[in-house]
């Protein structure tokens, strides 16, 4: 007789994770360290790469297939995050700070993109044997993303509220759409150098059409949500509309409809944000629906950052080329994030606080990139596995101290005035 069908492990993995993630927070309030950052190591320690390695069933995870099969709650916590920064795009937000997020959001993520792609193609012609031209230009791309989540957590955690605040969450949502676009091109390039073919369609029409579909997709599900919850009075009833409908968006943008002359999908991210902002700005009951949906996706939160710390693999540190290169990635980034940043908000006219700190808060990095390098990894043969590997090892690095210093930077800034034990 099994002790344990699969079904009954994974609710054990559940409540353990949940457990684990909620009683580290007591001893990451000892040294001041925001939540989230609690989650992820936590997710480290009773991950494949450490607990797991006892083989303990139900303890900890053994394999990372173990993690990979509660993949769809990260789905659904990456939903609700996207669908709560979203709700920053209201109309009467936007008429004060439109302007700076739109030029910080684009600026700061392609300038980002071109600084770790001029230091990857000048250490190209120095190791062309280790790097090659494809690694260098999508590595770039790649740097451009933030996450989304780590932030979100951090500000919800402090209560953060300022002038660099109200700029980063539309910043946020804005980089991981100009990411997107990045990428898309920028890996075209890649597959254009890997197999010598030229696609337009890959390069310019394929990531136009996804964003162009996916904010669509947002929108439609909005107005939907809308009519619909207006049939019901009791705000109860209204969440289990506002759950269902970010769910099924969810759903929706994970289907590729192809057909004999193109292709189209959909990002996730960008559907939910969508879904957030247009429903943000047409009910009038928005405030507390969003607020109440905030407070029933917060257990799956926890869940998503413990797994998300249970998926590092730690086996990145045994290879020092990857350590080397993976070091050197973080730094260009690190530079390109801060001084994107500060470069953007001069030319945006932003407040001195936002032009200090904000670059700071976008340090972070995990679920896109980590998306992005498994397309590359899947396409490029040797450099895409290359490429996955030095991503996890950043993602790793960004993950663990990102919140910190994400946190750091708005106690600086003025927008965490003070803090409360959790």
């Amino acid at each position: 007789m099994k002790m344990f069908t699969v079904e009954i492990l994974n609710l054990f993995l559940i409540t353990w994770a949940l457990y684990a993630g909620l009683l580290t927070t007591r001893i990451g309030n000892l040294f001041r360290l925001p939540d989230i950052t609690s989650y992820l190591v936590v997710g480290v320690l009773i991950g494949p790469s450490m607990l797991g390695r006892l083989g303990i069933r139900g303890i900890g995870f053994v394999s990372f297939e173990e993690v990979e099969r509660l993949s769809i709650l990260s789905d659904v916590a990456l939903g609700f995050i996207a669908f709560s920064i979203g709700s920053e795009f209201k109309m009467k937000n936007l008429k004060t700070i439109g302007r700076q997020a739109t030029i910080i959001g684009i600026l700061q993520a392609v300038i980002t993109s071109i600084c770790v792609d001029i230091v990857f193609i000048a250490l190209h012609f120095i190791m062309p044997s280790v790097i090659s031209l494809q690694v260098a230009i999508t590595l770039g791309a790649i740097a451009a993303a933030t996450a989304p989540a780590a932030t979100l957590l951090v500000v919800k955690q402090y209560k953060a509220m300022g002038s660099v605040t109200d700029v980063l969450l539309p910043v946020v949502a804005l980089d991981d759409a100009v990411g997107l676009m990045i990428f898309a091109i920028s890996f075209g390039i890649a597959q254009t150098l890997n197999t010598g073919t030229i696609s337009v369609y890959t390069l310019i029409i394929e990531p136009i059409l996804s964003i162009i579909f996916s904010l669509l997709l947002g929108g439609i599900a909005a107005v939907f949500l809308n009519n619909i919850e207006s049939l019901f009075k009791s705000y109860s009833n209204r969440l289990v509309l506002v759950i269902g409908t970010v769910i099924l968006s969810i759903g929706i943008a994970k289907i590729t409809f192809s057909t004999d002359l193109f292709s189209v999908s959909f990002s996730p991210l960008l559907v939910c944000m969508m879904l957030g902002t247009v429903f943000c700005n047409i009910c009038p009951d928005s405030d507390e629906l969003m607020q109440l949906a905030d407070r029933w996706a917060n257990p799956i939160l926890v869940l998503f950052f413990v797994l998300s710390g249970a998926e590092l693999n730690l086996d990145v540190f045994k290879d020092k080329t990857i350590i080397l290169i993976g070091v050197i990635y973080i730094i260009s980034r690190c530079i390109g994030k801060y001084y994107g940043a500060r470069i953007s908000a001069t030319i945006a006219g932003s407040p001195s606080e936002v032009r200090k700190y904000l670059g700071i808060t976008l340090f972070p990095q995990a679920g896109v990139a980590l998306g992005m390098s498994a397309i590359a990894a899947t396409s490029l043969g040797a450099d895409g596995l290359l490429i996955r590997n030095i991503t996890l090892f950043g993602v790793l690095i960004y993950e663990l101290f990102g919140p910190v210093l994400t946190k750091n930077a708005l106690i600086k800034s003025g927008d965490i005035k003070e803090i409360t034990p959790s």
